[in-house]
This record gives structure tokens, C-alpha cells and sequence, in this order.
């Protein structure tokens, strides 16, 4: 009897920590998502279950959640998936994106340790590391073990990625991956819209939902605006990383939000909704006559021409470089990587700016002109 008990209690303490559980599921009520391709999300009497397609692997499941309030008992049959106790109160965030979304929400106390602390341009996250309340958690690609046992978290958000290969030993910790695939959605609000899902995970439906509503609208706005445009520039993308360069897809979220901004790209026919990784002979034979250059740096210094010239002196055979048609986006200090994912009307925006600037929307908020 000693060992029937101690079994039925490791599996209850195994479905609130985040276990996967197995049945049947009754029916329930699908939430209509307008844009989203990868999620699929359904409410059920004391429970919801979000399913996310595998963005890779055409009619298979990435993963399955099954959400639970935390101040209900499990129900006695749950479908298959890992059971997610909600409104989660301490969650190890990978992403910086991830994050601005939590702290949009007004959850920022529900983040307990994140990676990549340096790359994440949100003032209470950097505060909250150097006071202690929030854990730095070591790379997001390897994140330090010991440090994630230590906080216990209720959920771990990682951004998955093709063939990877899993997370390794934190698979082992039977605390819930929330998968965060969103990046792979092939428009810029089916990307937004997953903030309905993330707002499930942290009690937060109502703030994401008319977080969304706001987004959607603007976006539409600004949809309508740019065709009003009389010119359609073309548009290159981002720079050299060591001998590659990394453009958008042409079916990639950044993508579509450049042919919404009612400008010509060179990859727009490209079919790929991730990037694609060229070498510099094939950026300048698709790319050399683009009107505009926008791309993001790193500097703690002002930006200039000459600098790119140092990185690669191939960069002056460009069009947009021999008339002064450079923008770029400092990554130091701006919070473009916390914003823009979730708010694509704040990059639609950007563009318009600079490719129309006779629509009268003012000056962009990412990319700067570059002086001489």
C-alpha cells in the first residue's frame, strides 16, 4: 500500500509540474484565430488545449498543451499533452521578445530567470537581474542547468529550431517547454496574433487580446496608406555576418510586411517564410540597383559609411550606398527585437517612412539615416 500511495502522489506531482498526460478530448470550442497557421486553440469545460503544427514537418504536431487553472483539481481525463498550470508565476524566458510581450502584459514579476541577460534591451529585466529577482540563466542556446533547478519555474520558454535535435538535458526536468515557434508563421500578424496564447499561459487574455485588436488595426491602416504611395522603391536587406549575408524570405514575416509597405524586393517570389543565408556575389547581382539599404548594426559609436567600407569594400558598389540611401537600426540600446515581432505596425510603419516619405508619417523610429 506504502508503494501504491507513493506512485499516485509522483504522478500528481508530475501532472503539476508540467507531465504529459494521455486520453481522449472531448469537444470544445475552437478559438477563431484570423492569421495564425500554427497554433490551434481549443476550450474545453475546466481546460484549454493549444496545439502548434510543426512549421517544418507538414501535418505533424510540434506540440501539444494542455492548460490548466491552477485554482481548479485536475480534471479526472485530460487529452495527451504537457499539462501547463496557468496563470504561470515563474517562468525562465530564452528571448527578448518574449519578454517585452510578458512585460506588455503587465507580468513582468512572472519572469524568474532569462537568457542572453545582454542582449535584452528591457530596463526592469536588466534592473531585475542586478538586483537578484531576476536569475541570469546563461546562453539561450545552453542554458545553465543548476540555475533553472534552482528556481523551480513553472515553464521554460525556447525558441525551437529546424533539426536541432531537442533541449538536451532540461527535457529531463519535467517542467513544460513552451515552444515558441511563432517566428516561423509566414505573416506579420499571424506572428502577433500568438500573443492570444502567450496571454492564456500568464492570465493575461484580456490584455493580449486588446493588445492585438490595437495592432491589427493600425496594421490595416497603414496597409491602406502605403498603396496610396506613387513610387515602389526597392528595398535591400540587413549586412554581411562573417561571409554570409542574411536576407528575409520572401514568405518570412518581414518579408510580407515590405510588400505591405508597397515596396519592391528582390526576394519577394522567394518561398522560404525563415531567412535565407547568401554569399555577398549573389546579394549584389540580385540587389546592386536597390534604392534603399536598411539593416541593423551594433555600435557604441555613431555609425558611418567608412564602417561599412572597413567591414567590406565590396559595399560601394551598391546603388543605395552611392547615393546615400542608408538606414540603419543601432541594436544598442534600441528595443527593436522586443517590439517589432509582436508589433509589426511599428516596422510597417518604419518602412513607409523611409520608402514614402510624401505619405507625411514623420520620421521612422528603427532605422536612422545614416550621415556621412
Amino acid at each position: 500500500m506504502r508503494y501504491c500511495m507513493m506512485a499516485v502522489v509522483a504522478l500528481l506531482l508530475c501532472a503539476c509540474r508540467g507531465g504529459k498526460t494521455g486520453g481522449e478530448s472531448a469537444a470544445g470550442d475552437t478559438l477563431k484565430l484570423k492569421y495564425a497557421q500554427y497554433i490551434n486553440i481549443v476550450e474545453h469545460e475546466g481546460y484549454t488545449v493549444a496545439t502548434l503544427s510543426d512549421p517544418w514537418n507538414v501535418g505533424k504536431t510540434l506540440h501539444t498543451y494542455v492548460l490548466v487553472p491552477s485554482d481548479r483539481p485536475l480534471p479526472p481525463s485530460l487529452p495527451k499533452g504537457s499539462v501547463v498550470r496557468t496563470p504561470l508565476q515563474k517562468a525562465v524566458v530564452a528571448t527578448s521578445v518574449h519578454c517585452g510581450l510578458i512585460g506588455q502584459m503587465g507580468r513582468q514579476e512572472a519572469i524568474a530567470g532569462v537568457c542572453d541577460v545582454q542582449y535584452i534591451n528591457l530596463p526592469f529585466v536588466q534592473e531585475g537581474v542586478k538586483q537578484g529577482r531576476i536569475a541570469d540563466c546563461g546562453s539561450g542556446l545552453q542554458p545553465t542547468l543548476e540555475s533553472i533547478i534552482d528556481l523551480q519555474p513553472d515553464a521554460i520558454f525556447l525558441s525551437p529550431f529546424q533539426n536541432s535535435g531537442g533541449y538536451g538535458r532540461i527535457e529531463e526536468l519535467s517542467v513544460p517547454i513552451i515552444e515558441t515557434s511563432d517566428y516561423m508563421e509566414s505573416s506579420a500578424l499571424g506572428r502577433a496574433e500568438w500573443m492570444r496564447f502567450y496571454g492564456m499561459l500568464f492570465g493575461a487574455t484580456q490584455q493580449t487580446d486588446s493588445i492585438f485588436q490595437a495592432v491589427e488595426e493600425n496594421y490595416g491602416k497603414l496597409c491602406r496608406q502605403a498603396k496610396s504611395a506613387k513610387s515602389r522603391p526597392t528595398l535591400l536587406m540587413d549586412k554581411l555576418t562573417g561571409s554570409v549575408w542574411y536576407v528575409p524570405g520572401g514568405q518570412s514575416t518581414v518579408g510580407k510586411v515590405i510588400a505591405d509597405a508597397n515596396i519592391a524586393y528582390p526576394w519577394a517570389d522567394d518561398k522560404h517564410s525563415g531567412s535565407l543565408s547568401l554569399p555577398f556575389e549573389t546579394i549584389l547581382e540580385k540587389g546592386a540597383n536597390a534604392d534603399l539599404w536598411l539593416f541593423r548594426f551594433s555600435s557604441t559609436v555613431p555609425f558611418t559609411p567608412a564602417m561599412l567600407l572597413q567591414d567590406n569594400p565590396g559595399y560601394s558598389q551598391f546603388k543605395a550606398f552611392k547615393s546615400g540611401q542608408l538606414f540603419g537600426c543601432n541594436t544598442v540600446g534600441s528595443t527593436f527585437y522586443e517590439e517589432t515581432p509582436f508589433h509589426p505596425d511599428l516596422l510597417l510603419r518604419d518602412f513607409i517612412c523611409i520608402a514614402h516619405p510624401d505619405l507625411g508619417l514623420g520620421d521612422p523610429k528603427y532605422f536612422i539615416k545614416i550621415g556621412k
